[in-house]
């Protein structure tokens, strides 16, 4: 059974709205907790994200059971986390011992008593159930409710779009270093099966492992006869590897007749079929000296979903492209997570969605964007778009690109990178969390914890300025 907030129901904890946020607009923590305050005080933005945390976590769950975790508690966990840029451990303590955190959370005790405690495990499961669907609703209402922050005035939206790369913890990959971790995932999980023929487990891995380390050692280097040397210790590598590959395969046809399909097994396929691939990539690659097509290379066996994206002739970044859309409050509207496309084939989709939410009337994009048909097909949306064509300009393009406010949101448009540092700073630096749907909601739950931040850092700048001008003296008549 899961409420989306009970304090009213607790005695001796200090209700949220009497929570006093220090006025500090660079504080990350208190920018972040004087925006989630102002939607828990405020009935209307409080009842329209409670009623969709409700909708799609609660759904048509029983209301039975053993209370879990509040709505409110796991918004604002997930919300701190990536506003922090910190990671579970850090988390957990803070949940459990920073007493302003607990106190918009509403469960800080009013005496001296220890009050509500958190374990590790609870709070990653139960922020977990936070999907990409769902931020994305609820994004819809953190911009309205920083639409009323600023005071935006007109319904009109001047947009910025651009892309960078949100980087993953992956190694970067070489087909022998892949296919030693096919080999020691196998190895391990056949250990975890307790396999009785596999005693000599540790000397498989022991021994493949300083053939590996012999072909990285003579690929990374220069010397005499190197494509030589390469190619035997390559063939010792692969020589060794084939028996492993038959020894596992025996067991497999075992497995597979005396067991049901199970995860483990399951994951042992898969690592199998890895092993065999990167066999065949490094025998033709070094053996019979094949170019490998890109389309044939996996970046990484943990996280198949990941790319490897050049920035320039040595700067490659491994990740995935991600695409944010802001407007003139600097507030981010929508974001996508690019899927081997290029800025110019994201940006009309893009645009196409969010004219059916937002009455649009600028967009600026660099030159990555450009094209002739993306220009045709967006011009209609807009009444003004700068979009910098790529290449030489003639006579007209080059009168068009002159004009004075072309070149004004040309020079605006630079904001955004400024907006994507800051979103580094609220964890799209690197992506911590494995598998795809971890990383599709950190980026989400990224983009929300940068839109409160703003949000709460304009609001703790009034409450400064509200101050300043009280404590002004008075002019006399």
């Amino acid at each position: 059974m899961r409420k989306s907030f009970d304090q009213q129901l607790t005695l001796g904890v200090t209700p949220i709205s009497q929570v006093k946020i220090p006025v500090n607009p660079r504080d990350h923590m208190a920018n972040l907790l004087a925006a989630l305050q102002y939607i828990f005080v405020n009935p209307k933005w409080n009842q329209e994200i409670f009623d969709l945390l409700n909708k799609k976590i609660q759904g048509s769950k029983k209301k039975t059971g053993r209370p879990g975790m509040s709505l409110w508690e796991i918004f604002v966990l997930a919300q701190i986390r990536l506003c922090m840029n910190i990671g579970y451990d850090e988390l957990h303590n803070l949940s459990n011992y920073h007493s302003l955190l607990r106190g918009v959370m509403g469960v800080q005790k009013s005496d001296f008593s220890e009050g509500k405690q958190y374990s590790y495990q609870n709070i990653y499961d139960n922020i977990g159930l936070l999907e990409d669907e769902l931020l994305q609703e609820i994004n819809l209402i953190i911009v309205k409710v920083g639409h009323e922050v600023f005071k935006k005035k007109s319904a009109d939206m001047s947009l910025k779009v651009d892309s960078f790369v949100v980087e993953t913890k992956t190694k970067f990959p070489t087909d022998y270093g892949i296919l030693w971790d096919s080999i020691r995932k196998s190895l391990k999980i056949i250990e975890k099966l307790g396999f009785p023929k596999w005693r000599k487990s540790k000397s498989w891995k022991k021994e493949l492992k300083s053939l590996m380390r012999s072909v990285g050692m003579i690929s990374s280097r220069g010397g005499r006869n190197k494509t030589e040397r390469l190619k035997k210790s390559v063939e010792a590598y692969l020589k060794k590897t084939l028996k492993l590959k038959l020894k596992i395969e025996e067991s497999l046809k075992l497995l597979s007749a005396k067991t049901e399909s199970s995860k483990l097994l399951k994951s042992l396929e898969y690592f199998h079929s890895m092993l065999l691939k990167h066999m065949d990539l490094l025998e033709r690659r070094i053996l019979k000296e094949e170019i490998i097509l890109h389309e044939e290379k996996i970046v990484s066996i943990f996280q198949p979903f990941v790319e490897m994206i050049n920035k320039g002739k040595r700067n490659v970044e491994i990740g995935k492209k991600v695409s944010i859309t802001t407007e003139e409050n600097n507030l981010i509207l929508d974001w996508r997570i690019c899927k081997k496309e290029s800025d110019s084939e994201i940006i009309v989709p893009t645009i196409e969605k969010l004219k059916l939410r937002y009455k649009l009337k600028r967009l600026s994009v660099d030159k990555g964007y450009s094209s002739k048909s993306n220009k045709e097909k967006l011009s209609p949306y807009l009444e003004e778009l700068i979009m910098p064509k790529k290449g030489k300009l003639n006579k007209k393009e080059k009168a068009e690109e002159s004009r004075a406010f072309f070149i004004k949101y040309r020079k605006k448009h630079n904001a955004i990178e400024s907006n994507i540092n800051e979103l580094e700073h609220r964890g799209l630096d690197k992506c911590p969390d494995r598998t795809e749907k971890n990383f599709v909601r950190y980026v989400g739950l990224s983009c929300i914890a940068y839109n409160l931040h703003k949000i709460g850092q304009k609001m703790l700048k009034n409450i400064l300025k509200r101050r300043k001008k009280m404590l002004k003296p008075k002019q006399s008549a």
